[in-house]
């Protein structure tokens, strides 16, 4: 009887802990992330957008620090403000389902080294930009 309670909870567990987000989840995810970076970076809306059309911005302090908050959530920018490519990876191999996991982490191997610069607001947007320019259509950052 242990053993049969002890398997249900570990099913539990597996189920509503480590289970695979869908991909209405990541979109809820990623508006809650932009609606707080926003907010707290003050950057207009439209420069956000303007992202997952290229337009990134280096001359706009406001949007390289939206996408540094928007990186550091989802602790993907190291305190040297590296991109910590490896995070990425286990991160979109545990949540993420495998057509949104497989192209995206793809993406993070080839912009591992995407990084030149000490400033960590530059920093973010060199990643994210990175990463729109190895694959827009799979362009998943907020």
């Amino acid at each position: 009887m242990k053993n049969i309670f002890l398997l249900l909870c570990l099913l539990y567990i597996y189920e509503n802990v480590l289970a695979i987000m869908t991909e209405k989840q990541i979109e809820a995810t990623k508006k809650l992330i932009r609606n707080t970076c926003i907010n707290k970076q003050g950057v207009a809306p439209e420069k956000v957008d303007g992202m997952y059309k290229g337009e990134f911005d280096f001359s706009d302090k406001n949007s390289m620090c939206y996408m540094h908050c928007v990186l550091k959530t989802y602790k993907l920018i190291k305190k040297d403000n590296t991109f910590d490519w490896e995070e990425g990876i286990n991160v979109m191999q545990t949540i993420a389902p495998p057509n949104i996991a497989t192209p995206v982490i793809e993406s993070i191997k080839n912009c591992k080294n995407a990084v030149k610069t000490d400033n960590k607001c530059t920093a973010a947007l060199e990643i994210a930009k990175c990463l729109y320019d190895d694959d827009p259509e799979h362009y998943i950052l907020p």
